[in-house]
């Protein structure tokens, strides 16, 4: 006797074998119990889901001599000869074949004739989808008002192709796909009764590669059987399957929540290294992810396609990670998946979708920093980090520095104010006061300036005290201290003269606004104490007026930079908000290094005192970047008019 496949030798002869349609088995025995007998019935869904299968059992039942229930016997004539094809009665054609109108036609023409010893003549039109609109048009009228002797049969695996006028002259059945905890059951039935050896795992590699459809999942057995000479080893499945082991999915998971690189780079290297098919490998880690959101959603255990041992080590992963994380990873993975899918470099898709859902963490940790969620990472400052320095003075910018902005890889924007801090302490000088308080708790997020420095002679104020008022003005005023650092300042006795450029009016409008003459007024204060008097001036600094460069760098500030390139010595350096009078030029073995970035000049010591700010160090932490450049921030419209 000939080999017969499994698929074949196994296929259900009765409603009772049918796997996993139990609901379409039910509502078919009932019409047959109780008579109701449609004209035309309508199966669908994937294919190797039992569609032919019970449209043959539904042909064998509708005819059968004994049939006391829905079932048939599969003993009398009748259903001895429909189950072996040798009946005039039941009539089985492939639409693909009669596909055209003409034969539709001549079938039709047959079709008026009863049954030659049978009660039904059945009609089973397979892949009806494949009919012609003028096919399907010839149908439409014996379909609607068949014979009383006439029932159709319609199988199809794309329901959409089918016209509304067939749909509604027909009782629609979707076959479902069948899950693989039924699927390995039923694999584990034919395994006992065809003496297969194999292990649980590889009835659930075997059922999972069946995606659903029974026929496939028995052939791919049969082909396992066939290679293991009745035995099949998980190794050998999971060779000729694809499928790879539940824990490299989980090491991949794992390395994907935690934004860990090195796991994905491994299994990509593992892929290449065995000749997997990338696609499948995408396909099957999707389903392990499903998998692992319900795990942490807390479904049922039997809803979960995964082993005990294996459920177990999942949970235990999943569990420093919520449901958010693995639902955003998720979206991700399916949104690339149509990128693997089409991509002929598959590999090199698959590792680019895995590394971008591992950036997620990152993204997450600025979500919840941005919502007020979670803060920033705490860093020790350096010394270059004048504002946690709670009794020290405040320490002054270097004058012509321009407001800018410091930009690394991945990270926020800062104000360049921020970036000329000296990298040691600058020396206060302060008069024993009779008494000391203890200084009042000040609220966190706020700034810390040092006490304002108490002068010897009160009618005299410090000239090299003026870059710290603008420093103070930056923090809190920034549209004020854009306006000054525009004009010059200077210091005659206790008063501080405001040199506005020549036809400046918004220096003078934004100096007649309460909240900015309260601000400059609490500056003076703090850096020169109660007395001190700003006026503003027009024309140039007399001679009577002294600015900070008459007087050189206050001893806090740091070392000064060279404020203009080398292909433009010709021009005077002009500070943003003092005199034109400069400093002897720094010879050229004490130039700090220079770095051009879009028209300004970054030393690296600009560079290094941005790098040891807080909110920087915390940047750099979170997204592992580096600072390439300082640029320049424009003022933004907003700031002026305030």
């Amino acid at each position: 006797m000939t080999y017969q496949v499994l698929a074949r030798k196994w296929r259900p002869q009765d409603f009772a074998s049918l796997v996993g349609q139990d609901q379409i088995v039910t509502a078919l025995r009932n019409a047959l119990t109780e008579g109701r007998i449609a004209q035309a019935y309508l199966f669908s869904g994937i294919r190797g889901v039992g569609k032919t299968t019970a449209a043959r059992v539904l042909a064998k039942a509708l005819n059968c001599e004994r049939r006391e229930t829905g079932d048939p016997c599969n003993a009398c004539p009748s259903c001895q000869e429909i189950g072996s094809g040798n009946t005039m009665d039941v009539i089985e054609v492939d639409a693909a074949t009669y596909s055209k109108v003409e034969q539709v036609r001549e079938l039709t023409e047959t079709l008026r004739y009863g049954p030659a010893r049978s009660r039904y003549k059945v009609v089973v039109l397979d892949e009806i989808h494949r009919l012609s609109k003028q096919a399907f048009d010839a149908l439409l009228k014996i379909v609607e008002e068949p014979p009383a002797h006439l029932v159709f049969i319609f199988a199809t695996t794309e329901i959409d192709a089918v016209p509304a006028t067939i749909l509604s002259r027909c009782q629609e059945f979707q076959f479902r796909r069948v899950p693989s905890p039924v699927l390995s059951e039923h694999l584990r039935k034919i395994c006992e009764a065809e003496s297969i050896e194999v292990s649980d795992v590889g009835l659930r590699l075997i059922a999972r590669a069946g995606e659903g459809s029974v026929r496939d999942s028995v052939a791919l057995l049969d082909q396992m059987a066939t290679f293991g000479s009745g035995a099949i080893s998980d190794e050998d499945a999971k060779k000729l399957l694809g499928g790879l082991d539940s824990a490299i999915f989980q090491k991949l998971l794992e390395g994907i929540l935690s934004g860990n690189h090195e796991p994905i780079l491994e299994v990509v290297g593992d892929i290449e290294s065995n000749g997997w098919d990338p696609h499948n490998v995408y396909s099957q880690f999707l389903g392990f992810s499903r998998d692992a959101l319900h795990l942490i959603l807390g479904a049922k255990p039997e809803s979960v396609d995964l082993p005990e041992e294996e459920r177990v080590a999942l949970g235990n992963i999943l569990k420093p990670f919520g449901y958010e994380s693995l639902l955003q990873v998720l979206q991700l993975l399916i949104a690339s998946e149509g990128m693997v899918r089409r991509s002929e470099i598959g590999l090199l898709a698959l590792e680019i979708a895995w590394l971008r859902a591992a950036e997620l963490p990152k993204v997450q940790k600025l979500q919840d920093f941005l919502a007020g969620k979670a803060s920033l990472p705490s860093v020790h400052p350096g010394p270059a980090s004048p504002g946690r320095l709670e009794h020290a003075p405040v320490e002054a910018r270097s004058p012509d520095l321009p407001s800018r902005s410091v930009r690394g890889v991945g990270g926020p924007t800062l104000r360049g104010n921020d970036l000329g801090a000296s990298k040691e302490p600058a020396p206060s000088v302060t008069t024993p006061a009779p008494t000391v308080s203890e200084p009042e708790p000040r609220p966190a997020g706020k700034a810390v300036h040092s006490p304002p420095v108490q002068q010897e002679d009160r009618g005299t104020l410090a000239p090299n005290r003026i870059p710290a008022i603008m420093e103070i003005l930056g923090s809190r005023r920034q549209s004020l201290a854009a306006h000054l650092r525009k004009a010059r300042l200077a210091v005659n006795g206790s008063t501080l003269k405001i040199f506005s450029p020549n036809g400046d009016s918004l220096l003078q409008k934004a100096l007649d606004r309460p909240r900015n003459r309260e601000a400059l007024d609490q500056a003076m204060v703090e850096v020169w104490g109660h007395g001190a008097s700003w006026i503003i001036a027009q024309g140039a600094p007399g001679p009577d007026d002294v600015t900070s460069k008459d007087l050189g760098p206050d001893p806090s500030s740091p070392p000064r930079r060279a404020a203009k390139s080398p292909s433009r010595a010709s021009e005077p350096p002009a500070g943003p908000w003092t005199s034109s009078s400069t400093g002897p030029e720094p010879t050229p073995a004490h130039r700090p290094t220079q770095i051009e970035t879009e028209g300004f000049q970054t030393s690296k010591a600009d560079l290094e005192a941005a790098a040891n700010l807080p909110a920087v160090k915390s940047a750099l932490k979170i997204f592992g970047g580096k600072i390439r450049s300082i640029e320049a921030q424009a003022l933004q419209p907003e700031e002026t008019a305030s």
